[in-house]
């Protein structure tokens, strides 16, 4: 019994601690604004703000109660601990002791959130993702991993937006963009920036070979535009017609935008959208969000300093591999993460891998 309570008893202080980590008094007095804003007459009629207040509002309320909820719990189990005689209430016991190990596990679920502290965690994502070496095999994985990660986001109640389609010929895709809006979604997604690579059964292939496909998955935070100013003469703009489907205006105009930074050499497109200007505006925000990330990556003061040295070649060692043949395997090349169940990785069940990084990214810091 006294290896329980020492358990119970650490975990109260990881709650304590947990609340101090996350400024539990800052989050309960954003939340009483939040709900003080909402209670106010004529809130919805800009519902875009009030959907933004109402979601933080909803937000605040999980993270605040899930830690009070859970502190509760512990304590009603070391009350138990003094009530329950191991010998003559083994089964009481027995109990105990399982609901122990559930907690431990609670507690390593519910403390992944004190290992998203960096400056953009909190922010939305945007995940791009290109294909690689591997042909219309490699086309068909980005779009396999586009399924994964909307499978992804819907499990964690997210939203996406495509931002960006660019469909292959024979299959598949070359290249998409999604918007990614939810708590902390730049925080969990940073976790899959890099190359990713499948091997299996090419069902293009009439051979019935084995291929190895490649697919670069690139992920930023959303920035506000006004935290980043581009001059003028750094950028170059080349307008183009959009392919692939999406009505007349978008086939027939020269509607699609790719922005080229000159003093980095980084390039954007979009052409998702029917107006020029909306393109360029959504390929503004791509551009602005890569160079802030850059900027964070190599510890510059200003935009300005990132200059064409800092971009490197994404294309390198792949992050992770998914085997479907001749065995079923998924394998974290950073955590040495493996698991068996690729077919539920694929449908979007990522928690267990991105929280294994997140874990190594901090323990290395």
């Amino acid at each position: 019994m006294q290896e329980i309570k020492e358990k119970l008893t650490h975990t109260l202080t990881e709650i304590d601690s947990a609340r101090t980590f996350l400024h539990f008094p800052d989050l309960a007095e954003e939340l009483k604004n939040c709900e003080m804003e909402m209670s106010t007459s004529g809130f919805w009629d800009d519902q875009v703000h009030a959907k933004k207040v109402s979601e933080r509002a909803g937000f605040l309320r999980k993270t605040i109660d899930g830690w009070n909820d859970f502190e509760k719990e512990i304590k009603e189990m070391l009350e138990m601990t003094e009530i329950i005689d191991p010998v003559n209430d083994a089964d009481s016991f027995k109990d105990l002791q399982k609901n122990t190990q559930a907690v431990l596990k609670k507690l390593n679920k519910l403390s992944i959130q004190l290992y998203l502290g960096g400056k953009y965690d909190n922010d939305n994502a945007i995940i791009s993702i290109h294909a690689g070496t591997g042909g219309v095999d490699a086309q068909d994985w980005a779009e396999m991993l586009l399924r994964m990660y909307l499978r992804y986001i819907e499990n964690k109640e997210w939203s996406a937006e495509i931002l960006e389609k660019t469909a292959a010929e024979e299959a598949g895709l070359k290249s998409v963009s999604i918007m990614v809006k939810g708590p902390f979604a730049y925080g969990f997604l940073k976790e899959e920036h890099g190359v990713h690579r499948l091997v299996r059964m090419s069902p293009f292939n009439s051979g019935g070979t084995r291929e190895t496909s490649f697919a670069l998955v690139e992920v930023i935070p959303e920035i506000p535009e006004s935290d980043v100013e581009i001059d003028d003469k750094d950028l170059e703009i080349e307008t183009f017609r959009a392919g692939g489907h999406g009505g007349q205006n978008v086939n027939k105009t020269d509607s699609a935008v790719r922005l080229r930074h000159i003093p980095t050499g980084l390039t954007v497109h979009c052409q998702n959208e029917r107006s020029q200007l909306q393109n360029r505006n959504t390929a503004m925000k791509l551009l602005k969000s890569k160079l802030v990330v850059l900027q964070e990556k190599h510890h510059l003061a200003t935009i300005e300093q990132v200059k064409g040295e800092h971009v490197q070649h994404s294309w390198g060692n792949q992050i992770r591999s998914y085997v479907l043949h001749p065995y079923k395997m998924v394998k974290d090349h950073r955590t040495d993460y493996e698991t068996t169940q690729i077919d539920r990785v694929l449908d979007g069940e990522l928690d267990d891998i991105i929280e294994a990084s997140l874990r190594q990214h901090k323990n290395e810091s």
